[in-house]
């Protein structure tokens, strides 16, 4: 089964918890109500009978304990491989501010124009460059057409919105905390299948 599936961690903040924008400086836990969102998508995945035959996370702790997570309630054999490409964005001067701070420091135009049409701030000091990390994502994508399916991928939605472009999805890039995408290897290439989708909401896959 040539299943790909593409998850991003759940929530770093509690009730409490002032949301702030988390990129790869802030590398940030997850809070409870996170490692229920990542036992969700493993109990989603278990309820299809689905292990992954690959478990690929980036190294920061939200994503690295959501593997687990995953792992250990799918049962699954594999062990869990850290690639720093799936490493989220360095938001620069966004990182750890709100989004009110962030609109009076960079207008109100700015959120919504990387949320909303993927347009990267002018002077913000985000990193890595445009094309490295959509060199990331294909990369990824291609290491992954060998070697053994299911697997799963988890990161962050700042990255994942490279994978969006690079499989062929359409529509909204962006993927909620603890939700879930999913393609399929095809002798044409990736096929998409469904992008930021709840895992109580997941469609028949095997």
């Amino acid at each position: 089964m040539s299943l790909l599936l593409l998850a991003r961690h759940g929530n770093t903040f509690g009730p409490a918890d002032p949301v702030v924008w988390v990129g790869a400086k802030e590398d940030l836990p997850l809070v409870k109500s996170g490692e229920a969102q990542a036992a969700a998508l493993g109990e989603a995945l278990r309820a299809q009978s689905i292990a992954p035959a690959r478990l690929v996370s980036g190294p920061l702790k939200r994503t690295r304990r959501a593997a687990v997570i995953v792992k250990a309630i799918t049962m699954s054999d594999a062990d869990i491989t850290i690639d720093s490409r799936l490493t989220e964005i360095n938001y620069g001067r966004w990182g750890g501010k709100t989004d009110d701070e962030i609109n009076a420091a960079f207008g109100p135009d700015a959120i919504p124009d990387w949320r909303e049409r993927h347009i990267r701030p002018e002077n913000a000091g985000w990193s890595p460059d445009e094309e490295t990390l959509k060199s990331n994502a294909l990369g990824v994508l291609d290491d992954m057409k060998s070697g053994a399916f299911p697997a799963l991928v988890m990161t962050s939605n700042g990255i994942l919105r490279y994978f969006h472009a690079a499989i062929g999805f359409k529509g909204d890039a962006k993927v909620k905390t603890g939700h879930v995408c999913a393609a399929r290897l095809t002798e044409n290439g990736w096929t998409p299948l469904f992008w930021n989708t709840s895992p109580d909401a997941m469609p028949e896959l095997t």
